[in-house]
């Protein structure tokens, strides 16, 4: 059942919404959810996640990997985690990009 007359219910428009979205709300998006110490420090589920923060992965190949997040890029809806890369066939280092769900604060 539909509770706000002014959202959309219609797939097509949520997925049109989410990736046309501009940075200030991307950026909402782009929230993790907290470790149990700071849950309790500050009272809040989630927060958006930073440059800087210091993360551990809870989902993915990469699970249980700890690092410092080096960017948020709000265009693909990934952050890079300094200690997460893979080789390239030429022989580069690349960053991983993780999705922020997967990763707690």
């Amino acid at each position: 059942m539909k509770l706000n007359p002014f959202v959309s219910s219609s797939a097509r428009k949520s997925r049109k919404r989410h990736f046309t979205a501009p940075s200030h709300i991307k950026r909402k998006m782009m929230s993790s959810p907290l470790s149990k110490e700071l849950r309790q420090k500050y009272g809040v589920r989630t927060m958006p996640i930073r440059k800087d923060d210091e993360i551990s992965v809870v989902r993915g190949h990469n699970k249980q990997n700890v690092g410092k997040v080096i960017r948020v890029y709000r265009k693909k809806y990934v952050v890079h985690v300094d200690k997460i890369t893979r080789d390239k066939a030429n022989g580069a280092t690349v960053h991983i990009g993780i999705h922020p769900s997967n990763v707690q604060i």
